[in-house]
């Protein structure tokens, strides 16, 4: 062989390596290297509690609050404008974690203890048999939604899966009281109860000795009688379950029970919000908004100080609306403004959520995206996120992935989306009561079956949901009103009972 015919040799061999190469790169990246997947879970976090705006201005509460961690993630990520969730703890978290419309897993209302409901009293209205226990990974469970869990599948997966903090899945005595029946591979203080019995370590976080209380936390004995708050305790904890596990793909799911009632002042950050002038109550809650925040921020910290970052995808979400309608101080149902009510209601302050989204080389930096998205879809898009395919589950997903909608800006302005909240809530206010709701394009229905009476919003135009339309379009109210009917009868929703006749509540379509 001539010595060019050797050198071209050399030269195909060359190519052909390195095309291997970059296929073996690529296969490593895909297959052997999923990214990290860190879920950064808020509870009663408000659309307004942030300095980072989520409407077309900043307002007085964005100048109020002070996230900066928040606005680094929204520099380095994606904000989204109309993120929902439902009004009320349990049934968003069951959706997360099941990828199911409210309407269908019937964990309507939130839970605590086993077989017992948590809704107040009505004197017009009896509610329905829902599943007051919250997710069950086995059969049998009475009361349940059975069902194949999003960290289950993650760890079937490969993946180490952590829980941190709020849990709030199953009351006490099932088996989806425990985060690690569930498909977690650590669990870090999370356990039936939605709310701290204390925020601090001084008090032992609600631990007094015999006084045994629901929402003591559990977990975190070796902070007892130090001067730290729980979120403090809870991030140290989530970074050193990072430590064991960051060698393997991880899927962090840190669910603060900031900024839950009860109200408890941060001293790292109280006293600056009282020389502002601040109520009492609203100083202890803007510090609990900075400590959550200073969360984040040791959690970003430690993916960049360990090489994580570029690896690693971030999602930043509330389980319901900002709380508004007792505990608070100043003027009630204001705290969400420019959106009406707060938690509780089917008002945009009871279900409208901050979300952020980091997924480094994909997510083009501050991009912004106005297309609306619900809880349950936070499912199947981390399942895609982390390239898992053709997944097997118990129960029929509801969510759709919006991965898509990330990647290449593509709309849904036409989705339908459901709310069902066949209870009542413990608050009063404007918005709060048993209801079920469609959203479709810039249209919103609520129908309250109290008085089975209809209130209709073009949000675009009307973001505080001041104008009722319901009387003026009722072509729209009609449309909408049968679609939401049938979708309530196709996933055989639960119904609200009238007192006086004994009969189940009609349907919003059979009021017209």
């Amino acid at each position: 062989m001539g010595i060019w015919n050797r050198m071209l040799l050399l030269v195909l061999l060359s190519i052909t390596f390195f095309k291997l190469n970059a296929q073996e790169v690529e296969k490593y990246s895909s297959e052997e290297n999923p990214p990290n997947i860190v879920v950064f879970m808020v509870d009663d976090l408000g659309w307004q509690d942030t300095s980072v705006p989520f409407w077309n201005k900043k307002t007085p509460f964005n100048q109020l609050y002070k996230t900066p961690n928040m606005e680094r993630l929204a520099k380095e990520g994606m904000k989204f404008t109309q993120a929902y969730a439902t009004p009320v703890c349990s049934p968003t978290r069951v959706s997360f974690m099941t990828g199911m419309n409210a309407a269908r897993h019937r964990v309507t209302n939130w839970t605590l203890e086993k077989n017992k409901a948590t809704d107040y009293e009505d004197e017009d209205l009896s509610f329905p048999a829902w599943n007051v226990n919250g997710i069950s990974p086995e059969e049998g469970v009475g009361r349940t939604v059975l069902a194949t869990t999003l960290p289950q599948i993650l760890k079937d997966n490969g993946y180490q899966t952590i829980h941190v903090g709020k849990a709030h899945f199953g009351a006490i005595d099932t088996p989806g009281e425990n985060p690690l029946n569930l498909g977690f591979t650590i669990n870090i203080a999370g356990h039936a109860a939605g709310s701290p019995h204390s925020y601090l370590g001084t008090e032992d976080f609600g631990n007094n000795g015999d006084k045994k209380h629901l929402n003591d936390v559990p977990g975190l004995e070796k902070y007892y009688g130090k001067d730290i708050f729980l979120t403090e305790a809870l991030t140290r904890e989530a970074l050193i379950a990072l430590d064991s596990v960051k060698s393997k793909p991880f899927f962090l799911y840190m669910a603060h029970y900031a900024v839950h009632i009860p109200l408890y002042g941060d001293n790292r950050y109280l006293q600056k919000y009282i020389d502002k002038g601040l109520d009492e109550e609203e100083a202890k809650y803007a510090s609990m908004v900075e400590g959550m925040d200073k969360s984040l921020g040791d959690i970003m910290n430690y993916l960049d100080e360990n090489d994580l970052a570029e690896n690693t995808i971030i999602l930043f979400m509330s389980d319901n609306g900002g709380l508004s309608a007792h505990k608070r101080g100043g003027e009630l149902h204001t705290h969400n403004k420019p959106l009406a009510s707060g938690k509780g209601s089917m008002y945009e302050g009871g279900i409208r959520e901050p979300m952020l989204v980091k997924w480094p080389r994909v997510i083009k930096p501050e991009s912004v995206t106005n297309e609306y998205l619900i809880i349950e879809d936070f499912f199947p898009t981390i399942l895609e996120m982390a390239g898992i395919e053709k997944v097997e589950t118990i129960q029929q997903v509801d969510g759709k992935s919006f991965v898509p909608l990330i990647k290449k800006n593509k709309t849904s302005n036409n989705r339908s989306l459901f709310w069902h909240y066949p209870n009542r809530w413990g608050g009063n206010g404007p918005g709060i009561g048993t209801s079920s709701m469609i959203r479709k394009g810039d249209w919103k229905l609520i129908y309250f079956y109290k008085d089975q009476h209809f209130e209709l919003y073009n949000i675009p135009n009307d973001i505080g949901e001041e104008n009722n339309l319901s009387h003026k379009e009722r072509k729209v109210v009609s449309e909408l009103a049968s679609e939401l009917t049938n979708y309530l009868k196709q996933v055989k929703a639960q119904l609200p009972i009238d007192k006086k006749t004994k009969k189940t509540v009609k349907y919003p379509a059979e009021t017209l």
